[in-house]
C-alpha cells in the first residue's frame, strides 16, 4: 500500500471530456490533446467518464479508438459504462475492436443498475421491454461471456458466409482488464467473486455514516480479502495548486468548497456518500492521502478531473499531477 514509504506504481488520471453543446468539436479535440499530453508526462492510463444526455463524453469507446491512433503506450479506460444503456455483445465487439487497435490497452469499466431519469429515458431506450428488461448482474455475465470468447451461437455456414460461435473480433486478454465501477460494499465483494478489477470513486452508496475515507476502506479490505490478486484503482478528485496562476487557485478552492455540503452526510434513498474534494499543493495532498483509509490500500489511482474547468486548467493540473504530486506519492513517470 502506498504509505509514506511504499510507492504508488500506477498513476492515471480520469475525465469527463466536457465540450459546448453548440459546438462539440473544439471540447473532444482538447481531451484528445489531454490524452495525449498524459501519456508524454508518462500517467500510465487515462479514463473517460461516460455521460448520455448531457455535454460528457457519450461515446468512450470512440473517443479511445480515436485517442489509440494518437498515443503509443498510455492504457485507456472507461469508468465506467453504465450496462443499462447497452447491448453487452455489441460493446464486447466495439471494446475488442479498439482494443486491439490499441495494441491491447483498453481497460473496460462498467456497472449495472437501472439507467439514470428512468422515467425520463426508459421509452427511448426500451419502448416495448423496459418493464421486463434485467439491469441485474446478469448483465455483466452476458458481456462478460461475449469479451472473453465463449459460445454465443452456433457457428457454421450459410451459402457463402461463415459464422462464428463466439464474438468477432475476439482479443486475448480483454477479459482480464475489465473493471467493476462498485460503490457499496456488496457490490465490492460481487466483483471480487467474479474475479474483476474494482473501480473505487469520490462516492460511495449504502453509507451509515459521514466518514467516506472509513466506509471506502472497508469496501477495498472487502474485496481484496476476497480477491487478493485483483487490481483496485481510486479515483478522488484530487486538484493540486503548485504552478496554478492565483486566479486559478482560487477557482479551484471555489469549486471545491461548493460541492463540500454534500460530503457532511449521505444523501438520499441510497445513502449516498461523497468524498470531499482534495486541493492544495502536491505535498499538502500527498499528506492527506498517506492517511486516507481507501488510499493507503491501492497501489494505483486514477485521479478525477473537476467536471466544468478550461483547457488550459487541465493542462496545468495533469502536468501537476505527473511532476510534482506523483513524485510526491513515490511515483515514477512510465517511460
Amino acid at each position: 500500500m502506498p504509505t509514506a514509504d511504499v510507492p504508488l506504481q500506477k498513476l492515471g488520471f480520469l475525465t469527463i471530456g466536457v465540450f459546448d453543446g453548440a459546438d462539440p468539436r473544439p471540447g473532444m479535440e482538447a481531451l484528445l490533446t489531454q490524452i495525449q499530453l498524459g501519456e508524454e508526462l508518462g500517467f500510465d492510463s487515462a479514463w473517460l467518464r461516460h455521460r448520455h444526455l448531457q455535454y460528457g463524453v457519450s461515446s468512450p469507446v470512440a473517443i479511445m479508438a480515436a485517442a489509440s491512433q494518437r498515443t503509443s503506450r498510455i492504457e485507456l479506460g472507461t469508468a465506467v459504462t453504465p450496462l443499462a444503456w447497452e447491448n453487452p455483445v455489441r460493446l464486447a465487439e466495439d471494446l475488442a475492436t479498439v482494443d486491439l487497435l490499441s495494441g491491447g490497452r483498453i481497460n473496460p469499466g462498467i456497472s449495472v443498475g437501472q439507467p439514470m431519469r428512468w422515467d425520463d429515458v426508459k421509452d427511448l431506450l426500451y419502448p416495448d421491454t423496459a418493464d421486463v428488461e434485467d439491469f441485474t448482474y446478469e448483465r455483466v455475465h452476458r458481456f462478460l461471456r461475449a469479451v472473453g470468447g465463449e459460445s454465443v451461437a452456433t457457428a457454421g455456414t450459410h451459402g457463402i458466409e461463415v459464422f462464428s460461435d463466439r464474438v468477432q473480433p475476439h482479443s486475448p486478454g480483454l477479459r482480464d482488464r475489465v473493471w467493476y465501477g462498485a460503490g457499496s460494499l456488496r457490490s465490492a465483494a460481487w466483483a471480487a467473486e467474479q474475479g474483476l478489477n474494482l473501480l473505487t470513486s469520490s462516492v460511495v452508496t449504502g453509507a451509515d455514516r459521514a466518514d467516506f475515507a472509513a466506509v471506502q476502506g472497508e469496501q477495498i479490505a472487502a474485496y481484496c480479502e476476497a480477491n487478493p490478486g485483483g487490481r483496485v484503482s481510486q479515483g478522488l478528485v484530487v486538484i493540486p495548486t503548485d504552478t496554478a496562476t492565483p486566479a486559478q487557485r482560487e477557482k479551484y478552492e471555489a469549486y471545491a468548497a461548493a460541492r463540500l455540503p454534500r460530503t457532511r452526510e449521505p444523501q438520499g434513498p441510497g445513502k449516498l456518500l461523497f468524498a470531499p474534494d482534495v486541493v492544495g499543493t502536491s505535498e499538502q495532498i500527498a499528506e492527506q492521502l498517506h492517511a486516507h483509509a481507501g488510499f493507503r490500500q491501492v497501489i494505483e489511482v486514477a485521479f478525477a478531473l473537476p467536471f466544468s474547468f478550461e483547457h488550459e486548467d487541465y493542462v496545468q493540473i495533469l502536468t501537476d499531477m505527473a511532476t510534482r504530486l506523483g513524485p510526491a506519492l513515490g511515483w515514477a513517470p512510465s517511460p
